[in-house]
């Protein structure tokens, strides 16, 4: 049971960061490798501001809280920055998106670096106190972190499944020349796509602030795992994301217990040749 219930801490941060990363593949038929980069300039933010307002006599709740909103716009914009001037003129061409994402990755980690610096920053905790569930024991404040990002992740779902925007999405997604037959404007669902992903990123980053050590380079990791979830998993393919994410998250789970964090991450490479061997697709790709 305690195993499972740190897979399931795992899991959730890990399954908001890959359907960001699904949901641009599938609308604009690219991987963007900067998008580790939304998550960590909402960590630094984070990482600056809260203890600056709580310097300034503000709650520590409250400081959290509006260090949060403003955390989350500062990523949006800049999400919205990088579409219209870089990744809008690489839709759909997986070669030169590659190389700008790259790029604007390289070159955003050193402007984190010079404004954030480099040490490591440790947010206060915001929740004391533990949780025995059936047994297992989790800390409060990583259980509502859990149950929140789960939540935010069904809604994302019944967003895509069931929204007239989510059809719209799914519609370019699996053809976007007859989706525009059809009226459906390509270019602004491929943004809204796009504005979503960041703002799941940076969600991410909000609701792992206090239990995450903050650093200019930490989103690299999580795209790596990310990536890894959604090959695993299937590309473009949300159900996908969601199944990989667990599994890699079972497999640091168990890795680390009996082995150590090192077989851990050998294993979940391992995983990913497998899959790729057996079905290039992923598992529950088309």
């Amino acid at each position: 049971m305690q195993l499972f219930v740190n897979s399931l801490q795992i899991a959730a941060a890990y399954i908001l960061f890959s359907l960001g990363l699904t949901l641009i593949f599938g609308v604009m038929k690219i991987v963007n490798f900067a998008h580790g980069e939304f998550f960590t300039l909402a960590l630094l933010v984070m990482g600056v501001t809260v203890p600056f307002l709580v310097g300034n006599q503000l709650s520590l709740e409250m400081s959290y809280a509006l260090s949060g909103v403003l955390a989350i716009s500062l990523t949006l914009l800049l999400g919205a920055f990088i579409y219209k001037f870089a990744l809008k003129r690489f839709q759909r061409d997986m070669t030169g998106s590659f190389v700008v994402s790259v790029g604007l990755s390289l070159l955003l980690q050193g402007i984190f670096l010079e404004v954030f610096g480099g040490v490591p920053n440790k947010l206060p905790t915001l929740i004391e106190g533990n949780i025995n569930f059936l047994g297992a024991f989790i800390t409060t404040q990583r259980f509502i972190i859990t149950v929140c990002a789960l939540l935010v992740s069904a809604i994302m779902c019944w967003f895509i499944a069931s929204s007239r925007m989510g059809k719209a999405l799914r519609a370019v997604s699996e053809d976007h020349e007859a989706a525009m037959l059809q009226g459906i404007p390509y270019r602004r669902i491929a943004l809204t796509g796009f504005i979503i992903a960041t703002f799941l990123a940076a969600i991410a980053a909000v609701f792992l602030s206090p239990v995450t050590v903050s650093s200019t380079i930490i989103g690299s990791d999580y795209l790596i795992k990310g990536f890894i979830a959604i090959v695993i998993g299937g590309l473009g393919s949300i159900p996908g994301a969601i199944l990989g994410s667990v599994l890699l998250a079972v497999l640091e789970s168990l890795g680390g217990y009996y082995f150590d964090p090192t077989w851990a991450t050998i294993s979940m490479f391992v995983l990913t040749m497998f899959v790729l061997l057996i079905r290039p697709k992923g598992i529950l790709g088309k």
